[in-house]
């Protein structure tokens, strides 16, 4: 297990991609703190409303962020969420952008019960690469990564490649 006082990471993505997986495993393999951030809205009420088109809450993210504040500042933390923009860029040492090739995503939401609209705009913000641009407009480019997650096997190398970097991290910080 690592000492981990004060390294905090992100892992962004589409619906799908594996976030949660990844971040939960992360955290068992750490002692890291996992926050999903969906959830965390969906216990404290963190809304800002109800978007019928996507049929979803509409995330207060102000609320979020103060909610996460203290959390933050004692780090040993792993965020995970869609999108990053909203987070403050000091709160990261790492951000890590899952990306999943589209057949396969559109297989993950679709079993998911994703209306065509809601589906539709996932898969284009894929392709896009909306979410990877979102994270290099707003962290340094050099704390921004990819990370492929089409199939179980990617998960463990994954794993073993966040690993490596947070052993780097802990090299040159402590």
């Amino acid at each position: 297990m690592f000492t981990l006082i004060s390294f905090i990471n992100c892992l962004i993505g589409t619906p799908g991609v594996g976030k949660t997986t990844l971040g939960k495993e992360l955290a068992s393999r750490t002692g890291m703190t996992y926050v999903n951030v969906g959830d965390l809205a969906q216990e404290g009420q963190l809304y800002d409303g109800y978007d019928e088109e996507y049929e979803c809450p509409i995330l207060d993210e102000d609320r979020v962020v103060d909610e996460l504040e203290n959390k933050m500042k004692e780090g040993g933390v792993i965020v995970d969420y869609h999108g990053c923009d909203f987070f403050p860029e000091r709160w990261f040492h790492i951000v890590f952008v899952l990306q999943t090739d589209n057949t396969i995503l559109y297989t993950r939401l679709e079993k998911r019960g994703y209306n065509v609209k809601k589906l539709q705009n996932n898969i284009q913000c894929e392709i896009f690469q909306i979410l990877y641009e979102e994270a290099l407009a707003s962290y340094k480019n050099e704390i921004v990564h990819r990370l492929p997650s089409n199939v179980p096997e990617e998960l463990e190398s994954n794993l073993d490649q966040i690993m490596k970097w947070i052993e780097q991290w802990i090299k040159d910080n402590n």
